[in-house]
């Protein structure tokens, strides 16, 4: 098999077998909740995200992540002073341990013995042969308030204490726009990076590296990039992208971004960093042999 071929075999998304998987343990994860009698006096709203919600997952990422959004409060920051004039403070019974131990009751009806409730962000549901691992997050509604916009996301409070913000709803918005604008070549050029990766961290070329820091390395890959005419000619220039865009120290201004747009790729606070990047990219160009 020459490279080309070998290289289209690796942008396709998982396989019909593994997508009927990914369904069902969503599915089975709604049926839970909606079965949990307490969820009837709370709002929520379940829906998937991650690589599975935004068709960038491949087999070896299969996993299927659904957050489960409780609206019946409202968390929020705001950007400065005067942004957003504050309501009157939540006072349900609803909070962050309420919701997390009624989820956890819920999943450990539908799923008994498969749910693993150690990690301090997600409930873990634990594959079968029917299914795919799942993570089932809980969180809040939250809003970010700046001068000009509001950015609406989710909150995570997790167990050590701490909390996390995201937004999914920007993830899949971007997402589904540059792969248009790019004749729907990014999400399969993301697909094709998170191959590379499982097989240079398989094979010990780099240290494994979280799927969704690949999803946002192809992101920023300039659409122009994925306009040549073989996939061959795609990954090389995502690669020499990738490589040459990361030298040095992160940048003042022209900084790289997550899929969402709303936080910057490279800060303190990530698991990843600019060398991660450059290193991936090198080692994938030596993996293929480019001169």
């Amino acid at each position: 098999m020459n490279l080309e071929d070998k290289l289209a075999g690796w942008i396709g998304p998982s396989s019909n077998t593994e997508k009927d998987k990914q369904d069902r343990t969503e599915r089975m994860i709604r049926e839970a909740i909606d079965a949990h009698e307490p969820f009837n006096s709370c709002s929520l709203k379940v829906f998937a995200k991650g690589s599975y919600a935004n068709n960038t997952n491949v087999r070896s990422d299969s996993d299927v992540d659904i957050a489960v959004k409780c609206t019946e409060a409202l968390y929020w920051e705001a950007s400065e002073k005067g942004c957003n004039t504050p309501g009157e403070a939540y006072k349900g019974i609803w909070t962050p341990a309420k919701l997390r131990a009624e989820l956890l009751s819920a999943m450990e009806a539908k799923f008994p013995g498969q749910v693993d409730s150690s990690g301090s962000t997600a409930i873990q549901i634990n594959s079968s042969t029917s299914r795919v691992d799942a993570d089932v997050v809980p969180c809040f509604s939250f809003s970010y308030y700046m001068k000009n916009e509001t950015r609406d996301g989710t909150k995570i409070f997790k167990t050590d204490g701490s909390s996390i913000v995201n937004y999914p709803v920007q993830q899949m918005e971007n997402g589904t726009a540059k792969n248009k604008v790019t004749g729907y070549a990014y999400k399969k050029g993301a697909r094709l990076l998170k191959r590379i990766e499982n097989v240079l961290a398989e094979d010990g070329s780099i240290n494994e590296l979280p799927s969704f820091f690949i999803e946002c390395l192809a992101y920023n890959c300039p659409d122009h990039v994925f306009s040549h005419s073989t996939w061959t000619g795609r990954l090389r220039a995502m690669l020499f992208h990738i490589w040459d865009n990361l030298q040095g120290d992160e940048p003042t201004s022209g900084r790289w971004v997550e899929v969402n747009e709303c936080f910057f790729l490279f800060h303190s606070n990530q698991k990843w960093t600019r060398e991660d990047g450059r290193e991936f990219a090198k080692a994938a160009w030596n993996y293929f042999g480019f001169k």
